[in-house]
């Protein structure tokens, strides 16, 4: 597999292979699980990815750990946040939002998988 350079193009992967989870477990499991799947597919695409990336909060010219983790980082550059919810709120893209400011990251998605058709936010 060719490393994706454009971010564009390496959500349009990802968000591919999340599709592709959902398609084949359906809907309603743990959050973990489509993480652990989605994790599988990206590292056999060759990319490069991290699980439950740690994110330290700057305060005071000082990094803490406060507890906030990417439930998936891909390419250094691509955030994945993964819920297995009936719907999304407010506090969820809020915590994806979180993590693209805190991390200095540009783009991200936003994924749940527990509805009858996957949703899908950038």
């Amino acid at each position: 597999m060719k490393h994706k350079t454009n971010e564009n193009e390496l959500a349009t992967l990802i968000i591919g292979l999340a599709l592709k989870v959902h398609t084949d477990l359906g809907p309603g499991l743990l959050e973990r699980t489509y993480q652990e799947c989605l994790y599988f597919l990206i590292s056999r695409e060759g990319l490069f990815v991290e699980k439950e990336k740690r994110i330290p909060l700057l305060y005071e010219d000082v990094y803490l750990e406060c507890g906030y983790r990417i439930d998936l980082l891909i390419e250094h550059s691509l955030v994945i946040e993964i819920k297995s919810v009936e719907y999304l709120h407010g506090l969820h893209i809020a915590q994806t939002l979180t993590y693209l400011r805190l991390g200095n990251y540009k783009l991200g998605l936003l994924i749940n998988c527990s509805s009858s058709e996957a949703e899908t936010r950038i």
